[in-house]
């Protein structure tokens, strides 16, 4: 056995462990099929949005865990359930009044407002894998439009006729009266109008491979389930997809966990063998509310990639899955750095460490060098009290700071230089909030001004630190109350970067000048 594959095999790193699950899975005999397949689903009735990508991104997590631990080839599939009826008119689209008269008819019938694209639907799955291949994703696009009308889910649905009743079972338990009285899992598409009819069944002919209803307008009317003439419910389509494709593995959201015994006996009923499942916590917007694709809140890709690295998005997503997170613009800052802590760790840690560590799952264990050598923290700040309109700007105190530092040389401080100034601009420029300070903060900054003004030494973040914490460490109880003070007064924020080494990339006469305006009132 391999090192790695024995670190991994002992890791408590979560990808890892829901990896072993899989391996557990095939430990007899290997998959008939030849690999194991994993899933994600993407219902798109709106835009995609960052929740869809993060489920990609913890799958592929979980996929690259397991082929560090087994031999048997892999595939990821995303499936988009596009035959679904358009319910409602998104409302972050354009023209949403011409959209109106396609109600209930599927994504893919339905025209598309942005005018790009043959549907709806179609525009929107190609933003999903626009967004994907963005991050270089593994994985193979399956339309249900395309499954459906092609037959390749004929042999499932034919299946789904002849076991109707026990299909029907499972789903009836599961619904209030009044929705049993008109509930089936086949949902037949009106060959007229296009639209996808929520009407009971009068007789459902496995032999034939029929049903037959009345539409809304109380004509009778006999379809066959194959061809793309009936799609499933969509709680009945999860476990037919899961019988039809040899799901192997599916990861879903915490609103899915109540379902997860329904879609697993259905696949079942089915002749399918229920596949492994991780079910993760919601993304909450800044109000605590979670994230919808129709609604448009919290964050998009795009918006992320604004602001932020591919890779901060990442490791973003990486991080307890099994904990609801805000996902607002405020966690970008944090998401940069943490991110690059992680890669500076990596190198000097053993094995065993190094795939607990976020960033081997990030990479798949091919792990880059971190050219990030001032924190994204430090640089948003010195866009602050710089009033950088561009990262060249920032690259004129970075240069003196590390003269060996090129933007050639250091392309994540290259990039994340013009990132700050975006941020800056964008969401701290607009909140900056500065106050006066009281008597005894005024004293300790006029010491702070001395010291500095004499100081002759070397422009090193810890001696500069020093000299900081000596002016503050007599003064102030807690000591945190000093840097509080720093940030408030000098930079305007509640919260800062580590002073000492602020300095030292700002420069010592930059600060003390920055600190005569704050004694004369300038700042507030």
């Amino acid at each position: 056995m391999s090192e790695l594959r024995e670190a991994a095999l002992a890791s408590k790193a979560w990808p890892f462990e829901e990896a072993r699950k899989l391996v557990k899975r095939y430990q007899k005999a290997p998959p008939e099929k030849g690999h194991v397949l994993f899933e994600t689903g993407y219902g798109p009735s709106g835009l995609p949005h960052i929740g869809t990508f993060g489920e990609v991104a913890r799958t592929t997590m979980i996929r690259r865990a397991f082929e560090a631990i087994s031999d048997i080839p892999t595939r990821l599939i995303c499936f988009s359930d596009d035959l679904d009826g358009m319910r409602k008119v998104p409302g972050n689209v354009p023209n949403p009044e011409r959209l109106q008269q396609h109600l209930q008819r599927p994504l893919t019938s339905v025209p598309d407002p942005f005018e790009e694209y043959d549907s709806f639907g179609a525009h929107n799955n190609a933003m999903l894998r626009r967004f994907l291949d963005t991050f270089g994703f593994d994985y193979e696009f399956i339309s249900a439009t395309e499954y459906y009308r092609s037959g390749q889910f004929d042999t499932v649905l034919l299946r789904a006729a002849e076991r109707y009743d026990d299909i029907m079972a499972v789903m009836l338990k599961s619904l209030r009266e009044e929705r049993r009285q008109t509930y089936s899992i086949f949902l037949p598409i009106h060959p007229e109008s296009g639209r996808v009819m929520y009407v009971p069944m009068k007789h459902v002919d496995a032999d034939n491979g029929t049903i037959t209803f009345d539409t809304e307008d109380g004509e009778e009317m006999t379809l066959p389930v194959t061809g793309g003439n009936v799609k499933l419910q969509w709680k009945p389509d999860f476990g037919a997809r899961w019988a039809a494709l040899d799901v192997d593995f599916e990861m879903y959201g915490k609103d899915h966990s109540t379902n997860t015994p329904i879609y697993d006996r259905i696949c079942e009923i089915l002749g399918g063998r229920k596949p492994e499942h991780f079910t993760y916590e919601l993304f909450l917007d800044e109000n605590g509310q979670k994230i919808s694709k129709s609604s448009g809140n919290g964050l998009t890709i795009d918006e992320w990639l604004t602001y932020a690295s591919t890779e901060s998005l990442s490791h973003f997503m990486y991080q307890k899955p099994k904990t609801a997170k805000r996902m607002y613009f405020d966690v970008i800052p944090k998401a940069m750095d943490e991110y690059h802590q992680q890669l500076r760790a990596y190198p000097d840690q053993e094995l065993k460490a190094q795939v607990n560590n976020p960033v081997w799952h990030i990479h798949a264990g091919d792990v880059p060098v971190s050219t990030l050598i001032v924190p994204f923290s430090m640089l948003l700040n010195l866009a602050s009290v710089s009033g950088a309109e561009d990262k060249e700007h920032l690259w004129g105190f970075i240069r003196r700071y590390a003269p060996e530092a090129t933007s050639e040389s250091h392309p994540d401080l290259d990039a994340a230089a013009g990132y700050a100034v975006k941020y800056f601009n964008d969401f701290v420029k607009p909140t900056r909030s500065y106050r006066a300070p009281t008597e005894a903060e005024r004293e300790a900054l006029l010491d702070l001004r001395a010291h500095l003004a004499a100081y002759d030494g070397r422009i090193e973040d810890e001696a500069l630190q020093s000299i900081v914490y000596a002016v503050g460490r007599d003064r102030f109880d807690p000591l945190r109350a000093w840097f509080t003070t720093l940030y408030e007064v000098l930079l305007g924020a509640s919260q800062g970067p580590r002073f000492g080494g602020f300095i030292a990339l700002y420069g010592v006469d930059e600060t003390v000048a920055l600190i005569d305006k704050a004694l004369a009132g300038e700042m507030v």
